[in-house]
């Protein structure tokens, strides 16, 4: 079994590690040549995953070809804005082989300038039939699992045989892989749930309070799922690993990017001032600008992700945001009550 890991951040570092404890010849392909050397050297990724060695069955390069050529599975683990432009050199690769590779997504988030889910973006640069790309996404902080922490995920595929060999590829005693065929839903629960972890963050920083958090976490899997099943989403993947347990993980978590992002943005840092200050990617930014965008396009009520928007991108107020959310129109929570009239009649 040959796997290329592509991206050596906290989450391919873990899980090339991972990997590496189950199989031989796994190669983590990394993008800085002086990190590569680094990583091979010390066996220590000490910038994205500090005091976590990396197994000796695990090789590093910086040579994408020398990854990439005869896996079996390639994992792509790299930041969202970055994937198109990895995804068709991979491409380039893949085009000679003679055997199609399984493709999995570990990446979370939207191509900004077309709106589209990651999956979408790697099935048009790398020529692999749609049923060979596979998501896999859930509550998986990498320094937990780094530290074979038990930790659960999905996989979800339009193929149910792409998705039992993946699960059975990733399965560990650590490591309990679930299967779901709503790639969909699996992709916006991790895109999303990064959104509210801001407004958690948001309200961390405030000092708002356990009531304030768990209404922001309630209402925000309301609105994901809102939004995810106008997309052509199922709405019960949101109940899920890759829905209600990213979140509850991303909102809460002290390993949480997005949520110590709202946490400066509730103390009056700007987003270029969070960006410029945080070491690794806040995949919560630039989702908040492509779920306003979608949920503009799609007509879809979206009030959490709209104030954390206009406090990331045009710079209002945290506290005018929460006051703006606190004060809206009344509505019922379920909201198919107005339209078939639930209520008993008195």
């Amino acid at each position: 079994m040959h796997i290329a890991v592509i991206g050596a951040g906290s989450w391919g570092t873990a899980l090339a590690g991972m990997l590496g404890q189950k199989y031989n010849n796994v190669i983590l392909w990394v993008r800085s040549e002086a990190l590569a050397q680094e990583l091979a050297r010390t066996r220590q990724n000490s910038r994205y995953l500090p005091g976590y060695l990396l197994p000796s069955a695990v090789e590093v390069t910086y040579n994408l070809n020398r990854a990439v050529t005869g896996a079996q599975v390639i994992v792509i683990v790299t930041p969202s804005h970055s994937v198109r432009q990895l995804a068709a050199q991979i491409g380039s690769i893949v085009l000679r082989e003679p055997v199609q590779p399984f493709i999995v997504s570990a990446a979370k988030g939207f191509e900004l300038n077309t709106l589209k889910r990651m999956s979408e973006v790697i099935q048009e640069e790398i020529p692999v039939s749609t049923d060979k790309i596979v998501a896999l996404s859930g509550p998986n902080h990498a320094e937990e699992v780094a530290a074979s922490q038990p930790t659960a995920t999905v996989v979800a595929s339009i193929s149910r045989k792409s998705c039992e060999y993946i699960q059975n590829v990733f399965m560990s005693p650590q490591f309990r892989v679930y299967t779901n065929p709503d790639i969909i839903g699996v992709e916006l629960g991790g895109s999303l749930k990064n959104i509210i972890a801001l407004g958690c963050g948001v309200a961390d920083g405030l000092g708002l309070g356990d009531n304030a958090k768990a209404a922001l976490m309630t209402r925000g899997l309301a609105e994901i799922t809102r939004l995810g099943t106008a997309m052509g989403a199922s709405p019960h993947t949101f109940a899920g690993l890759s829905g209600l347990g990213d979140l509850i993980a991303t909102c809460t978590s002290r390993h949480s990017r997005n949520r110590r992002a709202g946490v400066l943005l509730a103390s009056g840092k700007t987003k270029d001032e969070i960006l410029t200050e945080t070491s690794m990617v806040v995949e919560g930014i630039r989702a908040t600008s492509a779920a306003f965008q979608i949920a503009q396009k799609l007509h879809v009520e979206m009030p959490i992700t709209k104030q954390i928007y206009q406090a990331l991108y045009d710079e209002k107020s945290p506290k005018d945001a929460v006051m703006e959310l606190m004060t809206r129109g009344k509505t019922h929570e379920i909201e198919d009550v107005a339209a078939d009239n639930t209520f008993s009649k008195e």
